[in-house]
């Protein structure tokens, strides 16, 4: 595949991950509620669910990564400054329509969820290609 295009796009976070974590957190907090644990437990442990949640909608909603590019030389992730990161394909999954990447820098490891809140239909179908033929070629 070294005579395919490179696919460059921007990335912004999708906002479904939030708000399944908004009914997941939500769903845990009634079910909290509902056990029969000591009042100071139930609290504790509801607050400790609110706490995490919102650690984690923060740091859906404002990722280190603002934008994508594979090409025949592999994953670059640039952040928002546009200073570059090469990058390592760890593992990937389509569902339906939607892609996820995890993507290993030498730094850190990135999770990028493109769904169609945040990208582009044609960009996510050439993606779910290249990554079919790349899976093919492996095997």
């Amino acid at each position: 595949m070294t005579s395919a295009p490179a696919i460059g796009f921007d990335y912004r976070p999708s906002r479904l991950p939030g708000r399944l974590l908004a009914v997941v957190t939500t769903l845990a907090v009634v079910a909290i509620g509902l056990s029969g644990a000591p009042l100071g437990i139930k609290l504790v442990l509801a607050a400790g669910s609110l706490v995490l949640a919102v650690i984690t909608a923060r740091r859906l909603m404002h990722p280190r990564i603002a934008g994508v590019r594979y090409g025949s030389d592999g994953w670059t992730l640039y952040r928002a400054d546009r200073s570059q990161l090469p990058a390592t394909l760890l593992s990937h999954r389509v569902i339906g329509t939607s892609v996820l990447l995890r993507l290993k820098t030498d730094s850190a490891t990135e999770t990028l969820v493109l769904t169609s809140d945040n990208s582009d239909p044609d960009i996510r179908r050439r993606l779910r290609m290249r990554l079919a033929a790349h899976v093919a070629d492996t095997l």
